[in-house]
């Protein structure tokens, strides 16, 4: 099946990704009845302790029309090597709090397999290649970037 691809949307949203929104999604692809399979991944902000300091919250920034346009490319990679019905990516952008979400990626299939890879991909392809970054912010207000593992 053809489908029609978008043309690149931003996939940043100011601080956290609300359960509403994700809730919202979800809730949408209730009447596409050719979808057998959703993969769905949330990242969150942990409160890491490092160098005896509790991590409180993540600065997100980036280069918005690079990063943008590099999470078109890998979407339209992932169209391109699996079977998928539809996907969404919201990436948080500014302060977001541990505990919350920071990034959400759903795709849709007819078929689980199809879903499950997909979404590793494009989680992996997004970490490897997208200019975004992430500004550890400790419960002292001290900071540090943080390195992606």
């Amino acid at each position: 099946m053809e489908l029609k691809r978008r043309a690149p949307k931003p996939i940043f949203k100011p601080g956290a990704i609300s359960a509403e929104s994700i809730g919202k999604s979800i809730a949408n692809h209730q009447t596409k009845t050719e979808i057998g399979a959703h993969s769905i991944f949330m990242g969150q902000v942990r409160a890491d302790e490092i160098a005896g300091k509790k991590v409180a919250a993540i600065e997100y920034t980036a280069n918005e029309v690079i990063a943008n346009e590099e999470v078109f490319k890998i979407r339209e990679e992932a169209f391109d090597k699996y079977d998928l019905t539809c996907m969404h990516i919201y990436h948080s952008i500014g302060k977001v709090n541990a505990g919350e979400i920071c990034l959400f990626i759903f795709v849709s299939s007819p078929r689980r397999n199809a879903a499950n890879d997909a979404c590793r991909f494009i989680l992996e392809a997004i970490k490897e290649k997208a200019p975004i970054f992430g500004k550890e912010i400790f419960e002292d207000e001290s900071h540090q970037w943080k390195v992606n593992s």
